[in-house]
């Protein structure tokens, strides 16, 4: 199991610290707009989100195999939620320009998605 989760840690970190480094770069140089939410604290909801749900995911896999693949299922909508509930604020502001403040955070959503989804079908596959 500790090796599965250091395995996915040290794709994932680099891959977290290049998105960020590409949204934070367009963000304070090339768009020049100032966003509800910072890029990082979009990006650290991220990278905790798709830890901990491969880390649930392996724990799942190595005491109920054959659960997993409805574990992802779940943990992927118990995700969306909290997605919905990390918006919330910007939503309810008001402000101006919500549209391009959501997508500078579901972009990255649904690669961190594809990148999780990618590590839980390995992890499937195993079985």
């Amino acid at each position: 199991m500790k090796n599965d989760l250091l395995a996915f840690l040290k794709r994932l970190l680099p891959f977290t610290l290049f998105l960020w480094l590409i949204q934070f770069l367009l963000q304070q140089y090339v768009l020049e707009l100032d966003f509800y939410y910072s890029s990082f604290s979009i990006y650290l909801f991220h990278f905790v989100a798709t830890f901990l749900i491969y880390s649930i995911l392996v724990f799942v896999y190595r005491n109920f195999t054959e659960n997993t693949g409805f574990a992802f299922m779940g943990l992927s909508l118990l995700k969306m939620v909290m997605a919905v509930i990390f918006l919330l604020p910007l939503v309810l502001s008001g402000l101006d320009g919500v549209f391009s403040n959501i997508l500078a955070f579901f972009i990255p959503y649904f690669l961190f998605l594809i990148f999780e989804t990618l590590y839980a079908v390995k992890l499937i596959n195993k079985a």
